[in-house]
């Protein structure tokens, strides 16, 4: 019995590792890019090349969260008192040259799953994917953390948002269109969220850590307007997509993601402490998840009905 414990923490420590409720943030890219590309008259999706994609990003995903363990603890970031997703090192004794490792082992699947998608799209991604796998690792690796500056949440949200939803949605279809673009600007304000909504919460460590992300640039009551102006943006382009640009109303199913962003909101205001506010990012990150699938799925309904 003792044994079956001893190997049920080993795998939730390995899954921890992971940050899996983090993943919905390379998930739902690649669904809203297929699904903007599946509403287009005359498009054959093929599924080999969207669960390829799907699977890349969500490795490439986590390995950073991976580099981010790695690199937070050999800058001195994180501690057995730190609060946060991370901790594998600290407090599980996971040796970090296992985790680097690891990441680089995901970077590797990743590469030959990109290397089947070129095949079967366009040779051009390949460049495009190198790009996206080295700002994964410059995130939290190199001389110049990413993460360590005002910009996290503008790179991450290019990248991870608007980036992958634009991936996507190309490989299906051999070309962008401005539509696309402009469906993808909600997923890269709201992973930017997820990462600003981190940066508040971590806002007194990273201080001390000498980081100077935008949250502490702006300072804790700033950085939650800012992050409460991401959502109404979000909400608000929808909306004018459907008024000015004839999308169809069923995207407009995205609304009912609201609470959880006013949840979200609702916690920073009245909490500070980082344990007591981990529910608000859960909030940013379901936040997410559920606009970008509902956006989707209106999408799907608009060409189906």
């Amino acid at each position: 019995m003792t044994k079956v414990i001893e190997a049920d923490r080993g795998i939730s420590v390995w899954w921890h590792l992971t940050r899996p409720h983090t993943l919905t943030a390379s998930f739902v890219p690649v669904f809203l890019g297929t699904a903007i590309a599946f509403s287009l008259e005359n498009t054959t999706i093929h599924y080999g090349v969207f669960f390829a994609m799907l699977i890349a990003s969500m490795l490439i995903q986590a390995a950073t969260n991976m580099f981010n363990e790695y690199y937070d603890y050999k800058l001195g970031l994180d501690t057995k008192d730190s609060v946060g997703i991370g901790g594998t090192i600290v407090r599980h004794g996971v040796a970090p040259r296992t985790i680097m490792m690891i990441a680089l082992s995901f970077y590797g699947i990743a590469l030959l799953l990109g290397i089947y998608i070129c095949y079967m799209s366009s040779w051009w991604l390949a460049a495009v994917g190198l790009v996206c796998m080295g700002i994964g690792f410059l995130y939290t690796g190199g001389p110049y953390p990413i993460a360590y500056s005002p910009f996290g949440e503008l790179v991450s949200g290019a990248v991870m948002g608007m980036g992958i939803v634009l991936i996507a949605f190309y490989i299906q279809t051999g070309y962008i269109t401005l539509n696309a673009v402009l469906l993808s600007v909600p997923s890269m304000i709201l992973v930017g969220a997820i990462m600003l909504s981190n940066n508040i919460r971590d806002i007194v460590g990273d201080t001390e850590g000498g980081r100077k992300t935008l949250a502490i640039l702006v300072g804790r009551e700033h950085a939650i307007s800012v992050l409460s102006a991401f959502f109404i943006v979000s909400y608000l382009w929808i909306i004018a997509l459907v008024a000015i640009d004839g999308i169809t109303a069923w995207t407009l199913l995205v609304i009912l993601s609201v609470p959880k962003a006013l949840r979200a909101i609702e916690i920073f205001r009245d909490k500070q402490a980082p344990k007591e506010v981990m529910p608000a990012m859960k909030f940013t990150a379901q936040t997410n998840t559920f606009f970008g699938f509902l956006l989707g799925v209106g999408l799907l309904l608009g060409y189906f009905l």
